[in-house]
């Protein structure tokens, strides 16, 4: 759900975009920090915010890390 939000913000389109590993910290609603692999060696790191239900707000890409390898530990940020 966050894809397009993303290739807007790189301003590129993204033929891979496949998940491969997250965290998740519980806030007023949940950030999800995910490793994304978006191509060839390329990962990116992003952060995600799912408010709370009652709140029926979409996920929202907070921020995001780029030129990322596969074997940069995922943190929080």
């Amino acid at each position: 759900k966050v894809k397009p939000q993303i290739e807007e913000k790189e301003g590129k389109t993204f033929d891979v975009f496949t998940a491969v590993e997250f965290k998740t910290q519980v806030v007023a609603g949940t950030n999800y920090f995910i490793k994304v692999h978006v191509g060839n060696d390329e990962f990116m790191h992003l952060r995600v915010f799912r408010s709370l239900p009652h709140e029926n707000k979409p996920l929202s890409l907070h921020s995001y890390q780029s030129s990322k390898t596969k074997h940069d530990e995922l943190a929080f940020f």
